[in-house]
């Protein structure tokens, strides 16, 4: 008689960013629409010319960058009293600009938070590079996998029960008919701490965690 093993394996290890993608967004709101757009093109043009300094696909330190179309908008505020007040007109742009070099990533919003008005630094959101994520993942997969077999083959051994078979596996989750995964991301962005180091922004970027979970049954006996 055979006894059937299911085990969920599971392997995460933790590896240091290398891209670091900066959000921000440049914007102003005054009483008249004409001056507040012009303020916000002009400003988005000495940005732009500040990431064109640093750009370069394949060595950096910035290897990627985009800008969004300036959009308008205005609304009518009101006081506490419950008072409509005259319109107030809004100009807006979205910047995402991808270092390699952090510290040239820190030393460009810091730039721009000191002597750029409207900029403002909507986060940092660091990853992997493509090819380092897809090494790392199968990786993880591989150990996963392993493990699953390393702990069915620990429960037999408990039961004296000899070597272990895999008749199936998949992805967390998936071993029940008609389941969905419920596997951790491969990949979880980190999150970064500012610090000011005499007027300079420095970014501490946690390390990426790079997971894989699997189910996997097995007989015995």
């Amino acid at each position: 008689m055979t006894t059937e093993i299911t085990v969920r394996g599971s392997f995460s290890a933790f590896q240091p960013p290398e891209r670091g993608t900066v959000r921000a967004t440049l914007g102003f709101e005054g009483p008249k629409m004409q001056p507040v757009y012009e303020r916000v093109v002009r400003d988005l043009e000495t940005v732009k010319a500040s990431i064109a300094e640093l750009h370069d696909p394949e060595r950096g330190p910035v290897t990627w960058w985009s800008t969004q179309h300036v959009a308008t908008w205005s609304r009518r505020p009101w006081n506490q009293d419950g008072k409509q007040l005259p319109l107030v007109h809004h100009a807006g742009v979205g910047i995402e600009v991808k270092f390699r070099d952090f510290g040239a990533l820190g030393r460009w919003v810091g730039r721009h938070v000191e002597s750029t008005q409207g900029f403002t630094l909507d986060g940092v959101e660091w990853a992997l590079t493509e090819a380092r994520r897809a090494q790392l993942a199968a990786d993880a997969r591989t150990r996963a996998v392993r493990d699953a077999a390393t702990r069915a083959q620990e429960y037999a051994d408990a039961l004296g029960l000899g070597p272990v078979r895999p008749v199936a596996l998949a992805d967390a989750g998936m071993l029940g008919e008609g389941l969905q995964p419920t596997a951790r991301g491969e990949v979880a962005f980190a999150r970064a701490m500012a610090k000011d180091s005499g007027g300079e922004l420095v970014l501490s970027p946690e390390d990426i965690e790079v997971a894989a979970v699997v189910d996997a049954r097995f007989v015995a006996g």
